[in-house]
């Protein structure tokens, strides 16, 4: 099986964008927490937080397909490419680990949580609160991109209460701002 510094490697290798570097390293990182609170392999479930859209710079159009194809082609685990196959909603591929459900359940929020930084005077992670969060959550006019019912849905799905969930993925990178690069 390849190991985390593979999977690093071939996210690095497909994907240029700096910004979408940086977005599966925060999905990484928090499904890292979910793998400790869970009692998980950390590694594995890092290896799909950081692997879960290196195909979608390259192959938007056959996003997560393609990455999927080329992980099992590698030798991947059948349980990180059915929880990548599974972050997409759109595969209709169901969500049975828990894995799966952690990998849809961070991606949407990691999102929201970095644009909240981003349009914070000192652009850094450190001083943004829960409050300030949930109110980011609440306003539909804010990061339109984010798919605030699919975080509501991972939430769930988990098992874990929306503000507990979204504390606990704040909590997460800001323990690792300086690797998302938002300190």
């Amino acid at each position: 099986m390849p190991s985390f510094q593979d999977a690093l490697a071939l996210m690095e290798a497909w994907t240029e964008s700096e910004s979408l570097r940086r977005h599966m390293r925060a999905v990484e990182v928090a499904m890292r927490a979910y793998a400790r609170r869970f009692g998980q392999d950390e590694e594995l479930w890092g290896m799909a937080g950081v692997l879960h859209d290196m195909d979608y710079e390259k192959y938007p159009e056959a996003h997560p397909y393609r990455g999927v194809e080329e992980l099992r082609r590698l030798g991947y685990p059948e349980e990180v490419l059915e929880a990548i196959l599974g972050h997409a909603s759109y595969t209709g591929v169901p969500r049975k680990s828990l894995m799966a459900k952690a990998l849809f359940a961070v991606d949407e929020l990691t999102g929201l949580i970095t644009a909240a930084v981003y349009v914070r005077p000192d652009r850094s992670i450190l001083g943004l609160e829960l409050p300030s969060l949930m109110k980011k959550f609440k306003d539909k006019a804010f990061a339109k991109g984010v798919n605030r019912e699919e975080i509501k849905m991972g939430a769930q799905d988990l098992g874990v209460p929306l503000e507990e969930h979204m504390a606990f993925v704040l909590a997460a990178m800001k323990e690792n701002a300086e690797l998302l690069g938002l300190a």
